[in-house]
């Protein structure tokens, strides 16, 4: 017998288990995914929740599943739409494979999100944790659905201090799960789980004194709730300094262009910029260079407006912001011409919505 296995034969399992869905039943937060079990609702809610926090994915939420209602409606969207429909919420990469899947879904399943772990898990971005949120949630299958809140508070049950930052530690808290999922009631356990992590088990100061399963949590028993989980700190994100320019005409109309289909914010709308480096050259030449150069496009640009700063979890931009008149455009440039209404149908990421803001402040859109 293994020290995990020890540690949840000293557990009264079954008790548990009442506690934490008795509790979860009678103070469940009213969200807009739990007003059914709809699968295709309960999936979208997830992948959105993943690294967002819930006050505000409800909002997004509710504005996604009325433009694209059904499995059908996302399979069938135009890329352009749903990008702009998740504009704001972060990670791309999320909806980009959130419609692929739904598009696999739609022709290999007849519009059907499949029940079987087998088949869900095989579709595009699905990985552990969302294959046993769905699959419980909407299903009622007794899987595993093992995220950060849910490690929190297993391991302060059970004492568990392997690094929940190390990948391989997870296998560790799905053995757990997996043997204290009730196979009766496998939605409102999972969910419960989440929802003590979101709501009292919090990182710094857990609510013990409000917790419904505080008699079976190890962690309280020896006063260390406040040092699990076991989490190794991130590398600092590096920095990236770089230069954009928001390029009109004479007839106010703007210039903008999309990033590469591959890659970081893959298919967003951005404002002409470039990575810059400190040398010989000003960041403003720097800027018409690369305008001549990769973009076929000469501009007067003026002096530097302001910066931007946006932070990824592994990168950091600080973007010195210009403004610039367009004096010549070639035929082969990738810069397409809008007016300041049409800009609102294409998706920026964040740090140009910011720079739109800042060019929209000054008078300049």
């Amino acid at each position: 017998m293994n020290a995990l296995e020890e540690k949840m034969k000293q557990k009264d399992i079954d008790k548990f288990r009442e506690d934490l869905i008795t509790w979860f039943e009678r103070e469940q937060r009213i969200l807009p995914w739990r007003e059914n079990q709809d699968p295709y609702r309960v999936w979208v809610s997830e992948v959105m929740l993943q690294q967002t926090r819930v006050e505000t994915v409800i909002p997004y939420f509710r504005r996604f599943v009325e433009q694209f209602p059904t499995v059908s409606a996302l399979a069938e969207a135009d890329e352009e739409k749903v990008l702009k429909a998740w504009e704001g919420l972060g990670y791309y990469s999320r909806v980009r494979n959130l419609q692929s899947a739904v598009k696999e879904v739609h022709e290999r399943y007849g519009g059907v999100v499949p029940a079987e772990e087998k088949e869900f898990g095989g579709l595009k971005g699905v990985g552990p944790y969302t294959k046993g949120a769905v699959l419980s949630i909407a299903y009622n299958k007794p899987i595993p659905a093992v995220d950060g809140n849910v490690m929190r508070v297993m391991s302060r049950i059970l004492s568990i201090w392997d690094d929940i930052a190390k990948p391989k530690t997870r296998t560790i808290f799905e053995q757990a799960v997996s043997a204290f999922i009730s196979h009766e009631k496998p939605s409102e356990f999972n969910q419960g789980l989440m929802e003590l992590g979101a709501i009292i088990c919090t990182p710094k100061s857990p609510s013990c004194l409000l917790c419904p399963v505080q008699k079976h949590c190890s962690a309280f028993a020896e006063g260390t709730e406040r040092e699990l989980p076991v989490k190794s700190k991130k590398k600092k994100p590096g920095i990236k300094t770089m230069a954009a320019v928001v390029l009109t005409d004479d007839q106010g109309d703007v210039y903008i262009h999309k990033r590469p289909p591959k890659g970081l914010l893959a298919n967003l709308w951005e404002f002409p910029n470039t990575e810059t480096q400190k040398g010989i050259k000003t960041e403003r030449e720097q800027l018409e260079a690369y305008l001549e150069k990769e973009m076929g496009t000469t501009a007067e640009i003026g002096e530097l407006e302001g910066i931007v700063e946006h932070v990824f979890t592994h990168l950091v931009w600080n973007i010195s912001v210009f403004f610039g008149k367009v004096k010549q455009v070639s035929d082969t440039t990738e810069f397409i011409r809008v007016t300041k209404e049409e800009l609102e149908e294409y998706a920026f990421p964040v740090s140009h919505q910011k720079i739109w803001k800042m060019a929209e402040e000054s008078g300049r859109l």
